[in-house]
């Protein structure tokens, strides 16, 4: 049976005709610079993240930049954040200058261990990148106090995370920053490349609506070097489709892992020197990937890529040991759980229309590899 780590057709043949619709109505006005679709997107992410302002951007890692960008942060400062996570986090902080501070990752979460988090601040700390990775947030509570307690600026990179909660806030909205993508492959996916940001400060929002168009308020007078950040309008057409199916699609991926819980658990994989399922210490994981540690990973990897199981390593190198980073002197060892989670960690195929038999030939699979070894 094939099964693929994502299959965005499938999600696509069931909202066709809503889709085509919205980018016939874009193409019909010819307004594809900014316009009523992205203003529409805009207030629907505002309200669905629990945020009173939301800018569109052209990527997640857009708004990671423009967060920066947006308090001055730049060469002589430094920003704590993940070795663990997309590049994007930490290539941001190094695009406008500044120094990434890394801090080890809690073990069970893959999110920022934040009984660390206070010896990495130094008088250059400008801010608190913490991501949100795999659907579920990072614990926002001790890095709020600390935040607030140094004069410190939190940008939430929630780019996983849309519409996963912390004791009942949703992602974005704790932050001084949310920054969101929509990536074809994330929950709220479009069409390209896309993204958002959410503040609840109306200042802050006005800054982020100025730099996004080279920081311009009027029309051609500049009051800050911005840059070309906007949100597409096709872009906005095809999220302001979905946005109205997210919270069902995000019921089917907690159901989906629920599955796999159960079925794992079952076939008596589960084990600390062979499967060791994800948990869920948050409110509301949303479950943009569902990733197991392995400590034979490579070895399952190569069995299910053979049986035409889509699985995917997130991420195999951490951010510290890439050579980019080399500058800032880092070594293995340096940040042991985030090296150890790089080694284990496996992603199974869990968005919305997969189907029980697909993953119960998933899960015999995983099986039948501990029965060969």
């Amino acid at each position: 049976m094939n099964v693929p780590l994502l299959d965005l057709k499938a999600q696509y043949q069931t909202i066709r005709k809503e889709i085509e619709a919205a980018v016939a109505e874009v193409f019909e006005s010819q307004y594809f610079i900014l316009g009523p679709q992205v203003k529409a997107c805009e207030e629907a992410i505002a309200r669905y993240s629990h945020s009173a302002h939301a800018v569109g951007v052209a990527s997640g890692t857009d708004a990671l930049l423009l967060a920066l960008m947006a308090e001055g942060i730049g060469p002589g400062d430094e920003v704590i954040t993940s070795p663990y996570t997309f590049f994007a986090t930490a290539g941001s902080v190094a695009r406008v200058g500044a120094r990434p501070v890394f801090v080890d990752i809690d073990p069970v979460t893959f999110n920022l261990d934040v009984k660390r988090l206070e010896a990495a601040v130094t008088p250059r700390t400008k801010a608190i990148m913490p991501v949100h990775l795999y659907g579920q947030m990072a614990d926002m509570d001790p890095i709020m106090e600390l935040a607030g307690r140094r004069g410190l600026v939190v940008i939430e990179d929630a780019c996983q995370s849309i519409g996963a909660e912390y004791k009942g806030r949703r992602a974005g909205s704790i932050g001084t920053y949310g920054c969101f993508s929509f990536f074809p492959s994330k929950n709220l996916g479009g069409a390209g490349d896309g993204g958002a940001m959410a503040t609840q400060d109306k200042a802050r929002a006005d800054r982020l609506f100025m730099l996004r168009v080279h920081g311009m308020e009027p029309k051609y007078y500049h009051q800050l070097i911005g840059g070309n950040f906007r949100l597409d309008a096709v872009q906005a057409a095809v999220v302001n489709v979905k946005m109205k199916y997210l919270d069902s699609w995000t019921a089917r991926r907690q159901a989906n892992a629920a599955c796999y819980d159960r079925l794992l658990t079952a076939s008596g994989v589960v084990a600390p020197d062979r499967v060791q399922l994800p948990q869920v210490v948050a409110n509301r994981h949303v479950f943009n990937q569902y990733v197991l540690r392995v400590p034979r990973r490579d070895e399952l990897r190569a069995f299910l890529q053979a049986r035409q199981i889509g699985v995917e390593v997130y991420y195999p190198v951490p951010l510290h040991l890439q050579a980019c980073f080399a500058y800032l002197g880092h070594q293995e060892g340096s940040f042991p759980q985030s090296e150890k989670a790089a080694r284990e960690t496996l992603a199974l195929p869990v968005y919305p229309e997969l189907t029980e038999a697909q993953m119960a030939w998933v899960v015999e699979s995983i099986a039948a590899f501990f029965k060969k070894i």
